[in-house]
């Protein structure tokens, strides 16, 4: 089913910025060695949840609650969206149902379950589990909150980049990791509302489920082949005609592939070199960087390390593998 949503408008891009400047810290951007180059880090990881994700949770359910006081939302979920709308759901005292797939990240539903929110464990891909959460939002006559094809949740998303060009205005590049899309394309309305189009940004997704990268070169959602990846935010994702799509389309984003093999060295060595713990989703801008497949060496670039929700025996698995 195509869901048709419009790109946030000047008063929703806004509106996200009063409220996440109303109950979230600012995240610190910090310069960190990568193979003995200086690159930039904002340390979404830092984040009550542990993910950037509570940014477009809080602008989402903030405007739900807006237009119906006494109404509850529902949404689906790898992990980190869920634990944002959680979050969110409690500050704002909103009813919140979350349904993840049952194969998801353990670390990921240990802390969706400490929260009071109805939990749902359905299918086996993130795309079962949206297609149930949209059954049930249709049934209760409540609002679906979608993790990246929604307007106020792509201006909660917005932020990240809002903040850290406040925090290093000589930014140059700026490399972001891809799932459905959101986080980009906040990225890039964010820039254009700054008048920043000379920062170059770039897009990264993992080798093993990259959707947007093959739907943008014409293949269908539908089509692609998704293949078990440690980037687990960032895999299967992204809706047929989502805004997302769109969006970053448009900008004209070259999108960046990276293996596996790289992206579980990056975890391991972000945590060697800098004391950063990064999941995989974090790690695979890390590892694009890394090996140079963004293709520059001069700028001054950065990344965003959009989470740490990693569980602890992956971690202690990876920082066990060879550095090779």
């Amino acid at each position: 089913m195509v869901r048709h949503v419009l790109p946030p408008t000047n008063e929703q891009l806004e509106h996200a910025r009063e409220i996440v400047a109303h109950y979230l810290t600012p995240t610190p951007t910090v310069t960190i060695s990568v193979r003995g180059r200086a690159v930039f880090a904002k340390l979404e990881s830092l984040q009550v949840t542990g993910s950037f994700k509570i940014r477009g949770a809080l602008a989402a359910i903030d405007a739900a609650h807006r237009d119906d006081p006494d109404g509850a939302v529902i949404t689906a979920s790898a992990g980190n969206h869920g634990l944002g709308i959680a979050h969110a759901a409690t500050l704002l005292k909103v009813g919140a149902t979350v349904v993840v797939p049952e194969n998801a990240s353990v670390a990921k539903v240990k802390k969706l379950s400490t929260y009071d929110i109805e939990l749902i464990q359905f299918g086996s891909s993130y795309d079962d589990a949206q297609a149930h959460a949209i059954e049930l939002a249709e049934s209760r006559s409540i609002r679906f909150i979608s993790p990246f094809n929604d307007s106020d949740v792509i201006a909660g998303q917005s932020t990240v980049f809002d903040e850290m060009l406040a925090q290093v205005p000589s930014l140059e590049h700026l490399v972001v990791q891809v799932g459905g899309g959101g986080l980009l394309s906040g990225t890039l309305l964010s820039r254009e509302a700054q008048g920043r189009s000379d920062i170059r940004v770039s897009g990264v997704q993992p080798e093993e489920s990259a959707a947007l990268y093959h739907v943008l070169r014409g293949m269908s959602m539908s089509d692609v082949v998704h293949r078990p990846t440690i980037a687990d935010g960032l895999a299967g994702g992204g809706d047929e005609g989502a805004i997302t799509n769109e969006l970053i389309a448009k900008a004209d984003v070259e999108l960046i592939l990276v293996p596996e093999v790289e992206i579980r060295r990056a975890v391991r060595e972000v945590a060697e070199t800098s004391g950063l713990v990064m999941e995989g989703s974090a790690a695979a801008s890390f590892a694009a960087i890394a090996a140079n497949r963004v293709d520059d060496t001069t700028s001054q670039i950065g990344f965003i390390s959009s989470g740490r929700n990693i569980s602890h025996e992956l971690f202690v698995e990876l920082l066990r593998e060879p550095l090779v």
